[in-house]
C-alpha cells in the first residue's frame, strides 16, 4: 500500500491517497498516518479510488478517520471508492455513516 498526502495551501484540507490493499497488514501505516497529519485538520479526504481491497482492519481505519476529526468540528469525506470498496462499505452499512464523494 502506498499512501500520498495532498495539502491545501493553508494547511487546513489535507487528501490522502491510497492505494493497493488496505489490511492486517497496512492498515497500522495508515492509523500511524492519521495520527500525524490530523492536528489542525478541518477537511480530510481519503481518497479510495486505487484502493483494491479493504479489510476489516482497514474499515477500523476509516472509521478512526471520521472519528479523529469529528472532535475539532472537522470532517472527513471518502473520495471516488474503488468498486471493491463501495461494495464493502454498503455491505456493512459504513455507507450511511460516512461521507462519500
Amino acid at each position: 500500500m502506498t499512501i500520498t498526502e495532498n495539502y491545501s495551501p493553508d494547511r487546513k484540507t489535507i487528501e490522502l491517497v491510497v492505494s493497493g490493499r488496505l489490511d492486517t497488514g497496512t492498515a497500522p501505516q495508515l492509523e500511524e498516518k492519521l495520527k500525524q497529519v490530523a492536528t489542525g485538520i478541518q477537511l480530510l479526504y481519503l481518497n479510495l479510488k486505487e484502493a483494491e481491497y479493504v479489510s476489516s482492519a482497514g474499515l477500523r481505519v476509516i472509521l478512526l478517520a471520521h472519528k479523529i476529526t469529528l472532535p475539532s468540528g472537522g470532517k472527513t469525506i471518502l473520495r471516488s471508492p474503488s468498486a471493491f470498496c463501495m461494495q464493502v462499505l454498503e455491505a456493512t452499512g459504513m455507507d450511511s455513516i460516512l461521507n462519500i464523494e
